[in-house]
């Protein structure tokens, strides 16, 4: 395949798996709007690309590289880098800002838009397979959470050890990954008032809840299960009283490749929260 440039905006919470590549989905937008994902993508880059210094964040950056199709893997969207040292990737700068309310970052990702969710995984079957896409709901109706288990499991940690992804095992997965002991939901209605709930998978919830129980916990004041439940609150306060409220919301979905395969009712997660200031109506750009 050629050269492609593409727009990073989906970088997910790591998760253990038996093939290291599916620890991080690393998705993005092409020139024309269409939607890629794309792995392995070592976790080492992605941390070395955040602290090189050359942009603030890894997500709405443009790289270019070279990569094939996924022969293991049906969905339309899933590539993999030519090289896996990523000796080719261009960085473009600077990372796409948000002046003009977002404009830029509207243009790239707001291409090719779903309201109806139904249509959506109609489109996720045979033939289109559709494993990727921007999601207008009408309303979010509320973030709820879950208790989840609160450690890897002791089979994923010796996995993970065994790849690149950690310095050849030397560094502590779980100090470098810790395990969000929660799991986080949207509850939304789209265009036909179907109300739906989905898990919200960006690796911005989780470092989110992490900063929020860190600031908890710095008085000293509070125990382990009080800083959780402030923790949670302030989660809950920007996804739900910040983005569902105060913004104009656009969900990114994929599907997890063993759901998508079993042709589940729902194979898809949220993937990221696209989230620029509503606009006064009438307004021109």
């Amino acid at each position: 395949m050629p050269r492609l440039k593409i727009l990073l905006t989906v970088t997910t919470y790591p998760l253990p798996s038996r093939s290291y590549d599916e620890l991080v989905c690393t998705a993005g937008v092409l020139e024309d709007g269409s939607w890629i994902r794309i792995y392995p993508i070592p976790l080492s880059f992605l941390l070395d690309l955040k602290n090189s210094g050359k942009v603030n964040s890894v997500k709405y950056t443009w790289i270019e590289l070279e990569v094939n199709k996924r022969e293991d893997d049906f969905r339309p969207e899933s590539h993999s880098p030519k090289f896996y040292d990523f000796r080719d990737v261009i960085i473009h700068e600077p990372r796409v800002n948000t002046d003009g309310n977002w404009l830029l970052r509207k243009e790239y990702c707001l291409k090719n838009v779903y309201y109806n969710f139904a249509t959506l995984i109609g489109d996720s079957k045979d033939p289109k397979n559709v494993s990727l896409a921007t999601f207008k709901p009408a309303s979010i109706d509320c973030f709820v959470w879950e208790e989840d288990t609160r450690e890897w499991k002791n089979e994923w940690v010796e996995l993970r050890k065994q790849t690149d992804l950690f310095a050849q095992g030397t560094a502590d997965p779980q100090k470098l990954i810790p395990k969000v002991p929660y799991k986080f939901f949207y509850k939304f209605t789209d265009d036909v008032g179907k109300q739906r709930r989905l898990m919200i998978e960006d690796w911005e919830i989780g470092q989110l809840y992490w900063n929020c129980l860190r600031d908890a916990k710095k008085s000293g004041l509070v125990d382990q299960k009080t800083a959780e439940k402030i923790a949670l609150q302030k989660v809950k306060a920007k996804y739900f009283d910040d983005f569902a409220k105060t913004k104009d919301i656009y969900l990114f979905v994929g599907t997890t490749r063993e759901w998508h395969t079993r042709r589940a009712l729902n194979p898809f997660v949220i993937i990221g929260v696209f989230y620029p200031m509503k606009e006064s109506q009438g307004r021109l750009f």
